[in-house]
C-alpha cells in the first residue's frame, strides 16, 4: 500500500507545475481587473441612482457603466473558473474556460471579417451612434465624460462630422432659452496656455458672427474623420494590440487544455494502477 502511495506521488509530478501556476497566476489577475472593472460600473450607477430607476438605461444607446458591469461580471467568471480550475485541478472548469477564450476569440474573428466586409454599413452604424449619444450628451454623467475625453484628449475634434451637430442637442440648440444656445460643450474648445481656461469659449460660437474666429477657439472636424486619420496614422500599433491580445487567448486556449489532458493522463494512470 505505501509503495502504490509512493507511486502515485511520483506520477503526480508530471502535471507541469509551471503550466498549472502559469494559468492560476494569469487568471487571479484576470479575476481581480475584472472586480475591478464591475466595481467601477456598479460604483458609477449607485452615482447616478440607477437602481432606484432601471429605465434610466434604457433611454441611452449606450451607457458606459453598463459596459462596464457586463464586461468586468464576465470577467471574474471566466477568471474564477480559471484559478480554481488550475489550482484544484478541475478538468470541468479548465475545459468552461478555454472553450469560453475560444468562444471569444471566434466571435473576435468573425466580427473583424463583417466590419471588413460591411464596412459602409458599420460606419453608418458608428454615425447613428454618435449621433444618438450627442442628443443624450446631458443626459447621463458617463456619456457625458466619455465625450469630453474624446473630444479634448483624445482625438481633438466637436460633434460627429462637425461643430454643426451639437445644434441637434436640446441645450445647444439654437432656438433653446438657455445660455448655451448656439455654443459647443467646453471639450470642443482648443486649449490655451492660459492658468485658468474660459470654460464659456463654446457660447454662442455657431453664430455667424464668429464665423472668422471659429477656427481659432474651437476644433471645427467632427470625431468620425478625425477618429479616421487618427487610425489610419496608426494602424500599426493598433493591429499589433490585435495581434498581442489574439495571442494571449490562443495561449488561454492552449495552455488550459494541455494542464487538462495532463491531469486527464494521471487519472488513467492511477485507474489504472488501482
Amino acid at each position: 500500500m505505501a509503495r502504490t502511495r509512493r507511486k502515485h506521488q511520483t506520477d503526480r509530478t508530471e502535471v507541469s507545475c509551471c503550466i498549472k501556476y502559469l494559468v492560476f497566476g494569469f487568471n487571479v489577475f484576470f479575476w481581480i481587473l475584472g472586480g475591478a472593472i464591475c466595481g467601477i460600473g456598479l460604483w458609477a450607477w449607485t452615482e447616478k441612482d440607477t437602481f432606484t430607476n432601471l429605465s434610466k438605461i434604457t433611454a441611452l444607446a449606450f451607457d458606459p457603466a453598463l459596459i462596464f458591469i457586463l464586461a468586468g461580471g464576465c470577467m471574474c467568471i471566466i477568471g474564477f473558473c480559471g484559478c480554481v480550475g488550475a489550482l484544484r485541478e478541475n478538468t470541468c472548469m479548465l475545459a468552461f474556460f478555454a472553450t469560453t477564450v475560444a468562444i471569444f476569440l471566434i466571435t473576435e474573428l468573425i466580427l473583424g471579417i463583417l466590419a471588413f466586409v460591411y464596412k459602409d454599413w458599420l460606419k453608418k452604424t458608428i454615425e447613428d451612434g454618435v449621433q444618438k449619444m450627442i442628443v443624450n450628451y446631458r443626459d447621463d454623467p458617463d456619456l457625458q465624460n466619455l465625450i469630453d475625453w474624446v473630444q479634448a484628449d483624445w482625438l481633438k475634434c466637436c460633434g460627429q462630422l462637425s461643430y454643426k451637430d451639437w445644434e441637434s442637442n436640446i441645450y445647444f440648440n439654437c432656438s433653446s432659452p438657455g445660455s448655451e444656445a448656439c455654443g459647443v460643450p467646453f471639450s470642443c474648445c482648443k486649449r490655451t496656455n492660459d492658468v485658468i481656461q474660459n470654460r464659456q469659449c463654446g457660447y454662442d460660437i455657431m453664430l455667424s458672427s464668429h464665423d472668422k474666429d471659429r477656427d481659432s477657439v474651437i476644433y471645427t472636424t467632427g470625431c468620425i474623420p478625425t477618429g479616421e486619420k487618427w487610425l489610419n496614422d496608426n494602424l500599426i500599433p493598433v493591429a499589433g494590440v490585435f495581434v498581442g491580445v489574439a495571442v494571449l487567448q490562443i495561449l488561454g486556449i492552449c495552455f488550459p487544455y494541455n494542464l487538462r489532458s495532463d491531469i486527464l493522463a494521471q487519472r488513467e494512470k492511477w485507474s489504472y494502477q488501482n
